[in-house]
């Protein structure tokens, strides 16, 4: 990666700086550090490909329900992006969502971020109940 910024360096100051390439160049090493953390973490990947495979069942689906005009249409879209939320996570779908449904009724409020995020599948409370 260092040699790749280096380059990138080296090559700007020869590029226009509104040409695609120049902003290419602008874009990289303005977010260098953000790129290099891939480094830091084994878990992160450097490409979204796996994200967007696993939402491409939800985008398919929203876009013919845009038409359907339905309020089951819409439960129907909400439900099954918890449930591709539950398996990217690997959780069992079913268990998170019987999570979900049991937990969230109790809480005494739904407006607090802090009180959903304690909801959210890659929390350890989460994983430990739904695997």
């Amino acid at each position: 990666m260092e040699e790749f910024f280096d380059w990138c360096r080296k090559h700007k100051a020869m590029t226009l700086p509104n040409s695609k390439l120049g902003k290419a160049f602008a874009y990289s090493l303005n977010h260098e550090t953000t790129f290099k953390h891939v480094l830091l973490n084994g878990r992160l990947v450097l490409s979204n490909n796996l994200a967007e495979r696993a939402i491409k069942t939800l985008v398919i689906g929203r876009k013919n329900w845009l038409f359907s005009q339905s309020f089951n249409g819409a439960k129907s879209s909400i439900i099954l992006s918890l449930m591709e939320t539950a398996k990217r996570n690997d959780l069992d779908p079913e268990k998170y969502l019987k999570y979900l449904l049991y937990k969230l009724p109790n809480e005494s409020t739904l407006t607090d971020k802090e009180t959903l995020s304690a909801y959210l599948p890659w929390t350890k409370q989460v994983q430990a109940s739904c695997r």
